[in-house]
């Protein structure tokens, strides 16, 4: 990969890097402020509801940040853009698309082929 594409890379993933991390912050924020009292408990259930939602938001998130850390590891490495199952390199669109893959979309298919197959 030419390092104008890498450098590209670089940059997308260190962008998504540092959004994930203040949306983190802002959800610890919002988590350790004052409890709101709520005599009813339907609006007591409404918040618990949106404060799990937005619990399994962040740990998606907490994931994708690991997966973008990654990457950018395997920009140092230079084994960003490489096919982690067959080695042949992943093309710049699908790169484009999601930056944190490790596989060409040949390989992909087929995981996901086996995997529902498989019914997992």
């Amino acid at each position: 990969m030419k390092k104008k594409e890498l450098d590209f890379f670089k940059e997308q993933l260190n962008n998504l890097l540092e959004e994930l991390l203040s949306q983190a912050d802002e959800t610890v924020s919002g988590m350790t402020s004052p409890k709101e009292n709520f005599p009813d408990p339907t609006d007591r259930a409404s918040l618990e509801a949106d404060r799990n939602f937005m619990l399994r938001i962040r740990d998606r998130e907490s994931k994708l940040i690991l997966k973008v850390k990654k990457a950018l590891a395997r920009i140092e490495t230079g084994t960003f853009g490489v096919c982690e199952s067959c080695g042949e390199d992943i093309s710049f669109d699908r790169l484009k698309a999601r930056p944190v893959t490790t596989q060409c979309i040949d390989c992909k298919t087929k995981e996901e082929t086996l995997e529902k197959a498989l019914g997992l």
